[in-house]
């Protein structure tokens, strides 16, 4: 393989990042699934409809804010963060790009972490899921799967930005 098309290839030469546009298309679904929980929160949809579960309990719930802010809007952000930094990463001058790289690893595991403690609340102090949440916690778990090959990017010798 040439130096030029190792450049157009991710690491190993599987291809252009597959997993940055992995983790796009997630990040994506995470979005609106978020979206739809603020939207909710913020009293511009109707009733939550919840076919599992007990939404409406969950996201009534004390644990459904953090201060003012509702945990549904710090999803949207965090996923319109990881949509932007793996789609800036699909770009020919990023591919490479340690810095990138290193946000999408470290953005996806801190998601994966507060994503468990929101499980964890979930099970053992509302008793009640909603389904919303249990898509959210099992996306970001795939997106930081899809993230764990950026720990290569991170100790390869090129792309320093």
């Amino acid at each position: 393989m040439s130096d030029a098309e190792r450049s157009v290839a991710g690491p190993g030469g599987s291809g252009p990042a597959t997993n940055r546009m992995v983790i796009t298309l997630l990040s994506l679904v995470g979005f609106f699934v978020a979206l739809y929980l603020w939207a909710h929160n913020a009293g511009l949809t109707g009733p939550i409809v919840c076919g599992i579960g007990d939404c409406a309990t969950v996201q009534s719930s004390e644990y459904a804010t953090i201060g003012p802010v509702p945990v549904s809007a710090i999803g949207v952000v965090g996923y319109l963060a990881l949509i932007l930094l793996a789609f800036l990463g699909l770009q020919p001058a990023h591919r490479e790009s340690k810095i990138i790289g290193g946000l999408l690893l470290a953005g996806s595991a801190g998601a994966v972490v507060f994503s468990a403690y929101l499980t964890y609340l979930e099970a053992a102090v509302i008793q009640a899921w909603c389904q919303y949440c249990v898509v959210s916690a099992i996306l970001i778990t795939l997106i930081f799967l899809a993230s764990l090959p950026e720990a290569v990017r991170l100790k390869g010798p090129r792309g320093n930005s």
